[in-house]
């Protein structure tokens, strides 16, 4: 036999055994588990934009009170040589 027949006798083998057979209720199922994935995805995308938010308001807040952009004052003056 050549390599193609050997497949084929191997697809007729599964395809003559006999399957288990399908809950009635497996659509149902399915689809309830569905929408209870999606309804969880969906309320972790919102957590994580109202995390986001509230993480840009406090940045916000930061910033407008320690104004990291400025030069930090200096400690000690320089000294005065030469007058």
């Amino acid at each position: 036999m050549s390599r193609y027949e050997d497949k084929e006798a191997a697809v007729r083998r599964l395809l003559d055994t006999p399957h288990p057979p399908v809950p009635r209720d497996l659509a149902l199922r399915a689809a309830e588990r569905g929408a209870r994935r999606r309804e969880h995805a969906r309320r972790v995308r919102r957590v994580l934009w109202v995390l986001g938010a509230l993480a840009v308001l406090a940045f916000m807040v930061w910033a407008s009170t320690a104004h990291p952009w400025e030069a930090p004052p200096a400690e000690t003056t320089p000294p005065l040589e030469g007058w």
